[in-house]
């Protein structure tokens, strides 16, 4: 890959990143891009993203911190699920194939641009009272789920929160803060049991990083909601793309 196209990549991740920050949900795009749209195996790209998310993830937990929209005392226990099961989601990329793989990441695309269009008003003043078990239950998933499919962690976890009546801002500060141990525990297994393009991964990360701190502060200062729809319609149709196109491919069309 030539610096063209690191140079167009780099611009693209920026304005992921701003998606990311604003409303948890964006970096979905980055693997079907890669795959897509520059030819990069499915299993490269879901390890090299995620390596760019330990990176970009502590960006904005630290903006959501210090706007006080990150409940520390569930983070705990949100990573003691994860941490885990991020490590396990890497291993069995290995041995899931590409087509399956496509079919579980346009599955969860489709999924989240759902979610958020049936997402209008979040009731802003009520916290769900979550016991540890559950949101080690939910942080595995979480962790698990991210990881085999490149998502990161915000496009998992935030639907089951805000699903649970967990404010959209507390939901989204969670999934940041639950980034980092996410998307390094799942690197070291993409190290080991795959490939991590380093150099690919650093463009991603520099611009995640930049378009997430600029996301995370417009995310305390603006409505995200036309925002969160124009994502919801993007993530719908690159999820229906996706299926539709591992469907050709299964049924050899």
């Amino acid at each position: 890959m030539d610096w063209t196209m690191l140079a167009l990549l780099a611009g693209i991740s920026l304005m992921v990143g701003g998606l990311i920050g604003v409303v948890g949900v964006g970096g979905v795009l980055l693997v079907p891009l890669l795959t897509y749209g520059f030819d990069i195996d499915v299993h490269l790209a879901i390890a090299t993203v995620m390596f760019s998310f330990v990176f970009s993830g502590p960006v904005a937990a630290i903006v959501y911190a210090r706007q006080g929209s990150i409940k520390w005392n569930m983070v705990f226990f949100l990573v003691l699920g994860a941490a885990p099961m991020s490590f396990l989601g890497a291993m069995a990329i290995s041995m899931i194939p590409p087509l399956g793989l496509e079919s579980i990441i346009g599955g969860l695309v489709g999924f989240a641009g759902i979610n958020a269009l049936r997402i209008e008003k979040h009731i802003a003043d009520r916290t769900a009272d979550l016991r540890a078990l559950a949101l080690v239950v939910i942080g595995g998933l979480t962790g698990f789920g991210s990881a085999l499919t490149g998502t990161g962690g915000p496009l998992v976890l935030v639907p089951m929160m805000v699903w649970l009546r967990v404010p959209v801002l507390t939901a989204v500060g969670l999934s940041h803060a639950v980034q980092l141990p996410i998307a390094a525990l799942a690197s070291v297994g993409n190290t080991i049991y795959g490939h991590i393009d380093l150099i690919l991964g650093a463009v991603l990360a520099a611009g995640l990083m930049v378009g997430a701190a600029i996301g995370a502060r417009l995310a305390h200062w603006f409505s995200p909601a036309a925002l969160r729809a124009i994502v919801a319609w993007v993530l719908v149709l690159v999820g229906g793309a996706m299926i539709g196109r591992s469907s050709m491919a299964f049924l050899g069309l």
